[in-house]
């Protein structure tokens, strides 16, 4: 917990109560169904709920903002987000069953009531969205055309409607071919911990 303290000093009692939480609801949930690796567990804040909320230093969702994460995994950007943003609803998306299982029993044990999930491929999914959010799930030319069709067009953020996506290395050539505004975002610049020298968020405007 002292690490996300390190960089968010006003999280308000409730916020702190369930950052504190989410540990050893991981912890117990892990040993059932694995979805976090051991040795990420032992720097659980740091690896999976300080990197998570980085998208917390690039933009500041306003209340009623509506977010996707696709492929969320563990429940990875979104439950940490939903936490710190309580007036943003988060959809929580993956194709796994055991994974929304384990996402599912986090949501209910914190009382997350702007949170919810669906084991549901992101093609299927029919709801509009003014963000969607992922943790390294596929090559972003692939991402965009999977995931495109759940943008709004208008938004009320800071940023315009479009993709936050945590990702590590050289982006340029990954983003070579995409047509359209985006923008790296480095994690050295937030967090000095050697674990985000590499890290960045992608932004990627929605193309209409």
């Amino acid at each position: 917990m002292e690490i996300i303290l390190k960089y968010f000093s006003d999280l308000t009692q409730q916020q702190l109560k369930h950052f504190a939480q989410l540990q050893p609801i991981y912890y117990d949930w892990n040993e059932k169904i694995n979805v976090i690796s051991r040795k990420d567990m032992d720097n659980f804040y740091e690896r999976h709920v300080l990197h998570s909320l980085s998208i917390a230093k690039v933009i500041h969702f306003q209340t009623g903002t509506r977010v996707v994460d696709v492929g969320t995994g563990g429940g990875f950007p979104a439950i940490p987000l939903a936490i710190f943003f309580p007036e943003v609803k988060f959809h929580l998306i993956d194709s796994i069953g055991k994974k929304i299982k384990v996402v599912s029993e986090v949501i209910r044990h914190l009382g997350l009531t702007n949170a919810t999930c669906e084991q549901i491929r992101s093609e299927d999914l029919k709801n509009k969205y003014d963000f969607v959010v992922s943790r390294a799930v596929a090559e972003v030319s692939t991402f965009y055309q999977q995931t495109k069709h759940l943008l709004k067009k208008e938004g009320h953020n800071e940023l315009s409607n479009g993709f936050l996506m945590l990702k590590g290395g050289d982006l340029l050539e990954e983003f070579a071919n995409v047509k359209g505004y985006f923008k790296f975002y480095a994690l050295k610049d937030f967090f000095e911990e050697e674990f985000f020298e590499t890290k960045k968020i992608a932004y990627l405007k929605f193309m209409l």
